[in-house]
């Protein structure tokens, strides 16, 4: 289990009630204790086979209209400097995204999905699609579960309830996958996309459910932003490559980003000791970094290249597109190095993490890119 990796998304919530002072001085030990659930394991049911047919259990989907997170569209902030607009695509695509941790409550191991759930989460998880999973809405259709997420606690322990909590979340985001195969026209590529704990689900929910079957033949791409895919341990049991050019199809494409200085050595130390998708613990092997300003693995490209970052409001529910605002260059470890600390708000990690920030920091080249991979899939033969 990828223990400590998500310490960084408890902090976005603990820097705004806790005193940054005594986080700075004590993070691993004050994050744990405020986290970590002091309850039992409540054992969590499977939902029922038909109960992602429910309108309710989606913050995006077809027919929720102008109120769907997803289908924001941020606005550029002044002169754009004549940078070219990316194309919509030529053909339909249809995109399924898991929304990273919302949930940090220590009153239970995973988020309650009964009566409107928890109201902090579900806030929280909509302004987290507003930003991470507007770049894809130019497709067709996009869809976004609510889903009983595993508490932010959870990545910080090693107790066996964290394990459980962490399945049972993985329980929901597999039978909404399902419902959403089901849903969409069979001739309609599909992406696949989500950041922290949902790229965690997502890369376990390849291996499981798209290799080796007639789905991985309409995956247009895999965003597993967010969470470490080691090249040795992770990519062959996902069954697909990663993207190698930036027109390349059925792929995968991940990176974590840190402005510099960088101290990465907490991931680092998680990723390198957490077993992958293959059992086996990383240790020093390079996670991929797919550099998102050229949608190449590797390499590095000059902050001209940045069609437009979305830096947000004080209120986290609004923002603006800028470009040009910052580089991109892949590390030897796979990290993403984005240069000098940019402004974007309260929510930069310790160590220069710009772990909140990973999608909206190249908000409209992910948006160019799934773009161009969506006109480049083709049906196989």
């Amino acid at each position: 289990m990828a223990r400590k990796f998500l310490y960084f998304v408890a902090f976005c919530i603990l820097l705004a009630i806790a005193g940054a002072f005594a986080l700075a001085l004590f993070p691993a030990q004050l994050t744990k204790w405020a986290s970590v659930p002091s309850v039992a394991f409540a054992p969590v049911a499977p939902l029922a086979a038909n109960a992602y047919e429910d309108p309710k259990l989606w913050h995006s989907r077809p027919g929720i209209g102008t109120s769907d997170p997803a289908r924001w569209q941020p606005a550029y902030a002044g002169e754009r400097s004549g940078l070219p607009t990316p194309a919509d695509p030529k053909q339909r695509f249809a995109v399924f995204f898991v929304h990273p941790t919302s949930f940090v409550s220590r009153t239970g191991w995973n988020a309650p999905l009964d009566n409107g759930g928890d109201a902090d989460a579900e806030r929280i998880a909509r302004l987290y699609l507003r930003g991470m999973a507007s770049p894809f809405n130019a497709a067709s259709e996009i869809w976004a579960p609510r889903y009983r997420q595993a508490t932010a606690g959870a990545f910080l322990t090693d107790q066996p309830e964290a394990r459980q909590a962490i399945d049972a979340a993985y329980s929901d985001v597999r039978e909404a996958f399902r419902f959403f195969l089901a849903s969409v026209d069979p001739g309609t590529p599909i992406v696949l996309a989500g950041h922290s704990q949902g790229a965690l689900h997502l890369k376990r929910l390849i291996a499981q459910e798209v290799k080796a079957t007639p789905t991985a033949q309409r995956l247009v791409a895999a965003y597993i932003i967010g969470w470490p895919i080691s090249l040795a341990h992770d990519l062959p049991a996902l069954g697909m490559p990663a993207c190698a050019s930036p027109t390349q199809t059925g792929c995968v494409i991940s990176w974590s980003s840190f402005a510099e200085p960088a101290d990465p050595s907490l991931v680092l130390e998680a990723y390198g000791a957490a077993p992958a998708l293959d059992g086996k613990a990383p240790g020093d092997d390079p996670m991929l970094c797919t550099n998102p300003l050229t949608g190449a693995p590797g390499g590095a490209a000059d902050k001209a290249a940045n069609l437009g970052t979305l830096v947000p409001e004080e209120s986290m529910d609004k923002g603006s597109l800028v470009p040009a605002l910052v580089p991109a260059r892949c590390a030897p470890s796979g990290l993403l190095l984005i240069g000098p600390p940019p402004e974007m708000g309260a929510f930069v990690l310790p160590g220069n993490n710009y772990h909140v920030y990973d999608l909206p920091l190249f908000w409209a080249n992910t948006r160019a890119d799934v773009n161009r991979r969506a006109d480049a899939w083709k049906p196989q033969a």
